[in-house]
Parts: C-alpha cells; structure tokens; sequence
C-alpha cells in the first residue's frame, strides 16, 4: 500500500500537461487532490470529474500565484475542502516565449520570479508547520534544466528556476528530521505542457533520444520521489539526455 493512500495532496497548474498526470497518478495511488489553476478552470475541472469518476477525491481550487497572499489563501481552501496538505507539488510556472536579455524589462523579472520561485517558497512556507507536526510531508518542485544549465527561454526564467534549487537545499536539511522530504524535478522539452519554446519536430533535433518528453515520463518519476520518504534534496532531471550533470 502507498504512504500516499489518503494523504491530501495538492498540485499547482494541475489544469494541463505535467500537472495534469501528476494529480491523476497521485489519485491513482489513493491521494485526494486538490487541483489548482490560474485560469483554465474548464480544464482543471475535467481532471477532477476524471478523478472522481475513477472512484477518487479530488476538488479543483483557482488562485493567481502571482500575488502575495494568494499561496497562502489557496492552502487554506485546500484545508478547508480536504483537510491538512500532506503532499505539495509546486508546479505552477510560467515562460514560454524567448527573449533575451534585452527583452526582459524589470516587470517582466519580477512576474516571472514572483510566479516560478516566490509562491513556490510561500506555499512550502505554509505547509511546512503542519507537515513537522504530522511527522510526514512530501513537497516537490517543478524547476528546469534551464535552472541547471540557463536553457533557451530567458534569464529570469533561467534564474526563477535556479532560486528553487538553492531553497530546496537550505529547507531540506532542516526538515529531514521530521519526516519531511523536498525534491525538484529539472525536465526538458516537454511536450502538451503550453511551455514548449519552439516546434517539437525543430526542438527535437536537440535531444539525443530523437523526440521530447511527454507529461507521463514526468509524472512517473515525480510519483517514485514522492513515494520515496529516503529520497530528499535532489534535483532530478527529465531531459532525454540532452545535459550531463
């Protein structure tokens, strides 16, 4: 039986792509989901009548994660409406279009930062208290190769996925202790996600196994790390073997 059987689990952009497999699979394994999305509710909506229909528990939650206060006001639906987060995977991201340093003004830096890596932070912030009470919390973050290497998208994008990792590793050691584990998957290229920067069939050309990910590989590896209460401070990359590390 899964540690994840009735654990509530909440997922960030869970409306599509990467976030849509990962709350399918984690209700698939027995977790009541909260789905969150910015703006596509129709969508996120369908992934909880999926969920539901399959015999699980999922509710879906809308919040713009580019304010402030609303990491925090989301965490409080979620508790209101399934009770506790045992799970948080933070996935909710934005970074499609290419631009160079030149291109990216200071609101631009600052819309990015504050979506890729300051609600990140303020959602694991907020679960944090209860998770150490509960001795159990299972907390993952949806970064970037380009947080690795730069990548292809833009330096605030590149530098909203570096800040994940350098959070990631000053919490996890911290929280090991009480049975709290903190990861970040690093994918590459993904396809179906609304963040492909580029053709597939062009992007292709780049990735030593011939074509990009789908969500599925992704979300297969996200749910072994989540199972995994032995497996915390890591960046885990998703890549088709484009970078070696």
């Amino acid at each position: 039986m899964s540690d994840l059987k009735g654990r509530v689990a909440l997922v960030t952009g869970g409306s599509g792509g990467i976030g849509r497999a990962i709350a399918l699979d984690l209700a698939e394994d027995g977790a009541r989901v909260a789905v969150h999305y910015a703006s596509s509710g129709d969508r996120a909506r369908e992934v909880v009548e999926e969920i539901t229909a399959g015999g699980g528990e999922a509710v879906a939650l809308a919040a713009d994660l580019a304010l402030a206060a609303e990491p925090d006001a989301l965490v409080a639906q979620v508790e209101q409406r399934l009770g506790p987060v045992d799970v948080l995977v933070a996935n909710h991201g934005v970074g499609v279009r290419r631009a160079s340093i030149d291109e990216v003004d200071a609101d631009t830096w600052d819309r990015t930062l504050a979506i890729n890596t300051r609600a990140p932070f303020l959602l694991v912030r907020r679960v944090l208290p209860g998770m150490r009470e509960r001795r159990f919390g299972r907390m993952l973050l949806t970064s970037s190769v380009a947080g690795l290497l730069g990548g292809i998208i833009g330096p605030d994008y590149a530098a909203s996925k570096a800040a994940l990792h350098g959070m990631m590793h000053y919490v996890s050691g911290r929280v090991a202790a009480d049975g709290v584990t903190i990861n970040a998957l690093a994918p590459a290229l993904i396809k179906d996600t609304g963040m492909l920067p580029g053709d597939p069939e062009e992007l292709a050309a780049m990735i030593p196994v011939g074509r990009v990910g789908t969500p599925a590989e992704v979300s297969g590896i996200a749910l072994a790390v989540l199972r995994n209460g032995y497996m915390t401070n890591h960046v885990i990359p998703v890549d088709g073997g484009m970078f070696a590390y």
